[in-house]
């Protein structure tokens, strides 16, 4: 079966960096979008980014734009977020998730309803 290990979670101080990984297992396509979202307590999950994981075709959210880049390495599975200048408000569980292809090039790669598998989440508090 689908399975996303996240991992890279922490804290750190505003104006800071951290990097998570998503490595996934048992997917069946090359080809999918690999969505990463976060949950901040009292908010609802937003979508925080998107990868067309052929082509590396990428979406963000305005509010990471230009701090935020997505990566990948085939060869161990793996997508990352790496997430530079860091602010209080990024603070929230990051999750990746995984869907069929069209999620990304049917402009709604932010929809979390519209993702099939998840990761189990790993936390970033940016706190000074």
């Amino acid at each position: 079966q689908v399975q996303l290990v996240e991992s890279g979670g922490g804290s750190v101080q505003p104006g800071g960096s951290l990097t998570l990984a998503c490595q996934a297992s048992g997917i069946a396509y090359r080809a999918y979008c690999m969505g990463w979202f976060r949950q901040a307590p009292g908010k609802e999950r937003e979508g925080v980014a998107g990868r067309y994981s052929v082509g590396g075709r990428t979406y963000f959210a305005d509010s990471v734009k230009g701090r935020f880049t997505v990566s990948q390495d085939n060869a161990k599975n793996t997508m990352y977020l790496q997430m530079n200048s860091l602010k209080p408000e990024d603070t929230a569980m990051y999750y990746c998730a995984a869907g069929l292809s069209t999620v990304c090039f049917g402009g709604t790669w932010y929809n979390d309803y519209k993702y099939n598998y998840w990761g189990q989440g790993t936390q970033v508090t940016v706190s000074s």
